[in-house]
């Protein structure tokens, strides 16, 4: 392979090796290997021969939970600010170069992580590891306020067109302070707010990037067309000389969210073309046999036109728009995750009648048992969603660091499937008599305001 100019200077530490072998009827039939480097950084691999490309997935333990008060959005800017060039890579060469060699790639952030990814033809890894080594540790030096001032806007921007000027845009942040109560990491939400992404200066900047974005505060994947000797020695080669971070600050602890006996409404009036309502609850954090429940339990709640939801607001009732009606949980792995059911009235439909409809099919998953048809179908659905994603060599990549980042070993992936397809119709039920109860339950509901 040719050596790209820039790679990050002196000897490669030694790193230390642990293979793992996943069952073959397991969630994840593929083999994993993970090695730690002498600067902390975990690299993990998943060899797959069966086309010539690459997934190459760097998960940062950062989100919107790990931001201090008055550093609102500062995870989901360095999204940003992470393209527009490094020390040896100039404003939008990082984009120019992945696409130039046949490449994708794209960011995301979230309350828990931001992670970066990009998936190249497989004689071009060594140029996807080198360009994310050198934004790791050369984003600093590369810097400037002309930087930062544009993709600040861009960010503001980006809040206006998704948030603040599209009918019921604004839904997640005014779901979370219900939700949440202040102080809790869960309580803002990851866009941030205006006023904090206007207040804070150059030097705040550079040091969130310098405390969060350290080799030992990262899981680099790469799945697909290669084999752990090459991809540790490369990891070596370009991330092996970047500092760890002796101290990394921990998020505030949001396990524990009070239930406050009493139910939380927020009523908007607002420009939309019908009534909305969102019905939320705290229930248990990702990753938990509980929230293993309550992923069936969504699925059997409001996953499709089998559902319950859309069987009785959409079809029975007829209260409901069908394409506007369902149910999720939001895979939150560090504080009790929501589950959200949401439904969108028809017209001469009130939201207090919708809303009404709405808390009904969410109580009688307490009081009317789950069929054993509606269980296959939820894990029917479920099992099917879950090979689409490990059907790809990205999807199984972001699947594996996100498992080495929240729970310490990428081969528990192998893991959720299994749980999903072990779920009871009576834990359901226990689940729903536990968590989905009247007096801890948020209610968002968009009305139309009336035009003259």
């Amino acid at each position: 392979m040719r050596r790209l100019a820039g790679a990050w200077p002196g000897p490669c530490p030694r790193a230390g090796s642990d293979s793992v072998g996943a069952m073959p009827d397991s969630g994840y039939p593929w083999p994993i290997s993970t090695t730690r480097l002498d600067n902390g950084l975990r690299v993990v691999v998943s060899e797959d021969r069966t086309a010539p490309a690459v997934a190459v997935n760097l998960w940062y333990d950062v989100g919107s939970r790990h931001e201090p008060s008055g550093q609102t959005g500062f995870a989901h800017l360095f999204e940003h600010l992470m393209f527009e060039g490094s020390l040896h890579v100039a404003k939008t060469e990082h984009m120019k170069l992945v696409q130039g060699a046949g490449g994708s790639l794209n960011a995301t952030t979230n309350p828990d992580r931001t992670n970066y990814f990009e998936t190249v033809p497989a004689e071009h890894l060594e140029l996807a590891l080198w360009l994310e080594a050198d934004r790791m540790g050369g984003l600093v030096p590369a810097l400037t306020q002309e930087t930062l001032d544009n993709q600040r806007d861009v960010v503001k921007n980006e809040r206006r067109q998704r948030y603040e000027n599209v009918p019921y845009g604004d839904a997640w942040l005014r779901l979370l302070p219900l939700l949440y109560p202040p102080g809790h990491p869960y309580h803002h939400a990851t866009i941030g707010s205006m006023a904090d992404l206007n207040a804070a200066d150059l030097a705040t900047f550079q040091a969130f990037h310098q405390t969060y974005y350290a080799p030992n505060n990262a899981v680099l994947t790469v799945v697909g067309d290669t084999t752990t000797e090459e991809v540790v020695a490369l990891a070596e080669k370009y991330f092996g000389a970047i500092p760890p971070r002796s101290e990394i600050p921990p998020a505030p602890d949001g396990r524990v969210v009070p239930a406050t006996g009493v139910p939380m409404a927020e009523t908007v009036v607002t420009d939309v073309p019908a009534p909305r309502v969102y019905v939320a609850h705290r229930t248990y954090p990702f990753g938990t046999p509980g929230y293993d429940v309550l992923t069936v339990l969504a699925t059997v709640l409001g996953s499709g036109r089998g559902s319950r939801l859309y069987q009785r607001l959409a079809d029975g009732e007829r209260i409901a728009q069908p394409d506007l009606v369902g149910a999720y949980g939001v895979d939150l792995a560090h504080g009790p995750a929501p589950l959200i059911a949401t439904a969108t009235a028809r017209p001469g439909v009130s939201g207090e009648r919708l809303a009404a409809g709405l808390a009904e099919v969410v109580d009688e998953l307490a009081t009317v048992p789950v069929t054993a048809a509606e269980l296959a179908r939820a894990k029917a659905l479920l099992a099917t969603a879950w090979w689409r994603q490990m059907s790809t060599v990205d999807g199984r990549a972001d699947a594996l660091g996100r498992y080495a980042t929240q729970f310490g070993d990428p081969a528990t992936v192998a893991e959720r499937l299994p749980a999903w397809l072990s779920v009871t119709a009576e834990q359901i039920t226990e689940a729903a008599t536990e968590v989905l109860v009247a007096d801890d339950r948020v209610t968002l509901t968009y009305q139309p305001e009336e035009k003259p």
